[in-house]
């Protein structure tokens, strides 16, 4: 018995030293990329599914000084499609609603050619061929824009970029209908949907969606470089940029860890929701394994598969990498454009000695 106690004891120290030149390494990383004076990153690891790695780098506020923590809350752009995706799959697990009811059900003003071919299911996994509302926007007449603008922007729009279920295109227009259709199926505001439902059965007491009266706390600003300093490009500079569905939360490392450990751990509400989400709904690019899921991009198979996302939004940047299997994450939240979240997440997988074969660089996938 005292030679297994002190054969465990010799094991659980060398995974201990191991595990500390790991954080060592990754902080070393971090470090030279997100110094002290400039828009930083918050960052996260999880391995088996413990927490490893937390820390904070680089300034929130460049008008203040104000320096980036973990429980800093961040937009966190084109991650919030998880949330999103996850409320719709709850509404059908009730069956309040149907993934393969036509839009048109929801939207009655829409071209009806359009909304009669187009489902739920194809916004969520980005295949409904549904123009992007962007260029159907006279810029002048908006200080900010909504989910209900985009809707009014494109309703009466006759084409499709292909037909719905025949390809893929990243929109963000689908997940400002789908934050809409949240918010006819249940009565309530999209912001409040998302509080009741996920923020507080998780605890991410700090977290919300970005609207007129919403207050952040610990708020984070985006930047850019810009000639020897940084340029400010939030919500006031960004016209786009307070739209809900597609990328309105606001969150920080410390409460967004809330929702990828439960999501990890399986004792977040309704597991099987996310089973279906990390799943492959539409192929991208059968030679490397891609698919979109619902809210997430999923990549490999078996006990290799990756499920991934990233996002910009104004000048903040982010990313989710996961192998649910391992039960290993890495989250970067960063504010600040020019440096690569992507190769940034594989330098730090390479540190953890994570095989991530399956991981794509998404590139011109997203838009």
């Amino acid at each position: 018995m005292k030679n297994f106690l002190s054969v465990f004891i010799l094991i659980i120290t060398v995974l201990q030293a191991c595990s500390q030149t790991e954080n060592e390494s990754a902080d070393v990383l971090l470090t030279s990329l997100y110094t002290g004076d400039k828009p930083g990153a918050a960052v996260a690891v999880i391995k088996s599914g413990e927490l490893i790695f937390r820390k904070a780098y680089g300034v929130a506020d460049m008008s203040k000084k104000t320096p980036v923590t973990t429980s800093a809350n961040f937009n966190i752009c084109s991650l919030t499609k998880q949330f999103t995706a996850y409320s719709v799959l709850k509404l059908e697990s009730e069956k309040k609603l149907s993934l393969d009811d036509k839009i048109g059900r929801y939207f009655p003003d829409f071209n009806s050619r359009v909304a009669g071919a187009i489902t739920i299911r194809h916004l969520l996994a980005h295949s409904s061929g549904i123009v992007d509302h962007y260029g159907y926007v006279d810029k002048k007449q908006f200080s900010e824009f909504s989910d209900r603008d985009v809707l009014n922007a494109i309703s009466s729009v006759d084409s499709l970029y292909f037909n719905p279920g025949s390809g893929y295109r990243y929109s963000n227009t689908a997940y400002c209908l789908l934050s809409l259709i949240i918010e006819k199926v249940t009565g309530m505001s999209y912001p409040e949907y998302i509080r009741q439902n996920i923020f507080t059965p998780l605890k991410m007491s700090e977290s919300g969606v970005i609207s007129p009266d919403f207050k952040i706390p610990e708020r984070v600003f985006g930047y850019e470089p810009k000639d020897d300093g940084f340029r400010i490009s939030d919500a006031k500079e960004s016209l786009f940029f307070s739209t809900m569905g597609d990328g309105g939360i606001y969150t920080s490392v410390d409460d967004y860890l809330k929702w990828i450990m439960a999501i990890l751990s399986g004792s977040i509400p309704d597991p099987g929701i996310i089973k279906v989400a990390q799943s492959a709904q539409n192929v991208i690019d059968r030679t490397r394994e891609l698919s979109y899921g619902f809210g997430w991009f999923v990549a490999g198979h078996g006990l290799d598969k990756t499920v991934f996302h990233t996002g910009s939004n104004g000048d903040f940047r982010t990313i989710i990498f996961m192998i649910p299997s391992q039960k290993y994450a890495v989250i970067i939240f960063s504010n600040r454009t020019g440096i690569d979240l992507e190769d940034l997440v594989h330098k730090i997988n390479k540190i953890y000695k994570v095989n991530d074969k399956y991981y794509v660089k998404l590139d011109s996938l997203i838009s």
